[in-house]
């Protein structure tokens, strides 16, 4: 690993603003490999996103079967988007992912953040979205450093050396 100064990025903030599970987990995975090479990250949950941080929804999560032209049945096959509107098929594919997730040791969104946090990262959440959505502080889980317009976010993920990720 080498030193924080060496890096031609020093801080990367990251944006999630949709809530499927694979939305959510690209973030997670961004931010844990910056904080595990000394990148100072930030992450900022927007929309849908916010998902991920609310302490109801963050395991709960769903990947989205209808209008996803990159899922794939078992052999590759593309999947039909007509069944993701079956009953229970949504459900299916969502515990199949989680299982294989599972499978290669990556953890649930609460414990992937604790990793995030453990190591230096932020959390924030966009305000905007929060009282849109009508949301109290104690709907969010305790890995949320606060509450933030995207004036404030900008604020903190500006600098040399930095870049905004939107997954």
């Amino acid at each position: 690993m080498a030193e924080k100064n060496d890096r031609p990025i020093k801080k990367v903030a990251i944006i999630v603003a949709k809530g499927s599970i694979e939305d959510v987990y690209a973030g997670l995975v961004m931010a844990n490999g910056a904080v595990m090479e000394g990148i100072e990250c930030k992450l900022f949950f927007t929309f849908f996103g916010l998902d991920a941080i609310t302490k109801r929804r963050q395991n709960k999560l769903k990947t989205g079967t209808v209008g996803n032209p990159a899922m794939r049945m078992p052999g590759g096959l593309p999947f039909p988007t007509l069944l993701g509107i079956l009953p229970g098929v949504e459900a299916g594919v969502s515990a199949m992912m989680k299982k294989q997730m599972e499978a290669l040791d990556i953890p649930p969104v609460d414990e992937f953040l604790d990793m995030i946090v453990a190591g230096g990262g932020e959390v924030y959440a966009c305000k905007l979205a929060f009282d849109m959505f009508k949301l109290k502080r104690e709907d969010l889980c305790e890995h949320v450093k606060d509450v933030i317009t995207v004036g404030k976010f900008y604020e903190l993920a500006g600098g040399e050396g930095s870049q905004i990720i939107f997954t």
